[in-house]
């Protein structure tokens, strides 16, 4: 397994946040992943693992926020592999 990174957030950061507690982790995980993504860090399917979400939801995610898809190498490999199951 890889490196594991654990960011920490300032409590009163967390509660002037108008997130619903419950779905505090998602919601922080989805916007990393799509910025991570939006900026080339990461590759769709890196950026969807991270989300938590499947490729068809993080696609139709991007497509709500009006962010242009990449296509990457590994992209390719994902479709690829996606088609064989």
């Amino acid at each position: 397994m890889g490196k594991v990174i654990q960011i920490e957030v300032p409590e009163e950061i967390i509660l002037g946040m108008k997130i619903p507690e419950k779905d505090l982790e998602r919601v922080i995980k989805t916007e990393l992943a799509i910025t991570l993504y939006q900026k080339g860090y990461l590759s769709l399917g890196q950026a969807r693992k991270i989300a938590g979400l499947s490729k068809t939801e993080f696609i139709d995610e991007l497509a709500k926020r009006k962010i242009h898809r990449h296509y990457y190498e590994e992209d390719l490999k994902d479709d690829i592999e996606f088609s064989r199951e």
